[in-house]
């Protein structure tokens, strides 16, 4: 039997490898908004997305002529094609042999494609999940996992409150569960699973979720959990009184340890769970002068002169929801010298489930040939205030 030897020839065995691959807990990757654009960015570089701010309505006033009001600058936030990586497959004229004679040959080089895009996948996903020091507030309870008490769904519609509350649009919201999480959903909430009560028989049959009040359900292996956290305790803020939207926190010398970005926080007088996108300390123990940033869009609740004792909330999983919007995933092939390099083929590939689009190169070596599965990618949240995390 005549071993395939080129990329047209392997196409059928990548799709063989991609179509189980794509279907593993890969969640986040088909919930955020891709941006494939940035075919002129090199690595490192970045790439301007245009934000609109709020326009604050006025009061009409009949004239002659239309107001010369409304005009705007767009603000914008910029991503950077930060990764690029490329997942090796290499055998030589022996190896080639011995598996085609077993019969295991066709088996084999599929199962290597296989684990070469799981492991670029992994990777993408893995920086899509590490986003969750960018969202807004948390809701729910550490050491308890979202929607573990049968036909309960306020884990999830809290947190759409705060979507909500911050002005998200509704149209297209995406929620990534833990497969904790997903198996709480799936064998407690039987209003789901009840095709009488759901109207379908997708989760019971097929176990799909589907949407629930809106909100397309994912799940994923690369959900950040039991995420290590600061080790300030007895924090205080200093005296200055808070004002609605603020997020620069400055802190008073009191206490010990140090809060770090990604911490969840709550303040004296305020149930509100914030995250701390970035801080600044001096030392090891909070001094005058050392601050913490809360996600936007920051306070909300308003307080008066008086210093407000910090708590740390426990190491959590970190299930997200958002807005499509709100997560941008930028993702090109990795470049080629003018002219090519030494590949002997070069072949673009996309999975049909996750979109992402793989560069596969096949270089010919001493007897012996080597391929290539390359992507490159960045991440950025680019609306904090359209974010949330289901803690558990």
């Amino acid at each position: 039997m005549a071993s395939p030897n080129t990329l047209t020839n392997l196409i059928p065995f990548m799709y063989a490898g991609m179509d189980r691959v794509s279907r593993e807990l890969v969640g986040f990757i088909p919930a955020v908004s891709r941006d494939s654009t940035v075919d002129a960015v090199k690595i490192g570089q970045t790439v301007n997305v245009p934000i609109v701010g709020a326009i604050t309505p006025v009061s009409i006033t009949p004239g002659s002529f239309a107001p010369d009001t409304g005009g705007v600058t767009p603000g914008n936030t910029t991503i950077t094609i930060s990764n690029q990586y490329a997942a090796p497959i290499a055998y030589n004229g022996d190896e080639q042999l011995a598996i085609s004679e077993t019969g295991i040959y066709n088996s084999v080089i599929s199962q290597r494609f296989e684990q070469a895009f799981r492991g670029i996948v992994s990777l993408v996903e893995a920086d899509l999940a590490a986003l969750h020091i960018k969202a807004s507030r948390a809701q729910g309870t550490d050491g308890t996992q979202p929607m573990a008490t049968a036909g309960n769904f306020t884990d999830l519609t809290n947190a759409m409150k705060i979507l909500k509350d911050n002005g998200a649009p509704q149209g297209d919201l995406q929620c990534v569960l833990s497969s904790t999480a997903t198996a709480n959903m799936m064998g407690l909430q039987s209003t789901l699973f009840k095709v009488n009560e759901a109207g379908t028989s997708d989760l019971l049959r097929q176990g799909r979720i589907g949407s629930i009040f809106g909100v397309d359900m994912h799940e994923s292996g690369s959900v950040k959990q039991d995420v290590t956290i600061g080790t300030a305790a007895s924090a205080t803020s200093t005296s200055a009184a808070f004002t609605v939207g603020q997020t620069l926190i400055p802190l008073a010398t009191a206490g010990t340890g140090l809060i770090i970005a990604g911490d969840i926080v709550t303040f004296a007088n305020d149930t509100n769970k914030y995250v701390v996108t970035s801080v600044v300390f001096a030392g090891a123990n909070p001094a005058s002068g050392d601050t913490i940033t809360l996600a936007e869009p920051g306070l909300r609740v308003a307080q008066g002169v008086a210093t407000r004792a910090i708590t740390l909330i426990a190491a959590t999983d970190r299930n997200m929801l958002f807005s499509k919007s709100a997560i941008i995933l930028a993702t090109r092939t990795p470049y080629m010298p003018y002219g090519g390099d030494g590949a002997a083929d070069v072949y673009d590939f996309t999975d049909p489930v996750s979109g992402l689009t793989f560069q596969i190169a096949e270089y010919k070596g001493y007897r012996q040939t080597h391929f290539e599965v390359g992507l490159a990618w960045g991440v950025k949240v680019i609306a904090p205030r359209h974010t949330a995390l289901m803690i558990g």
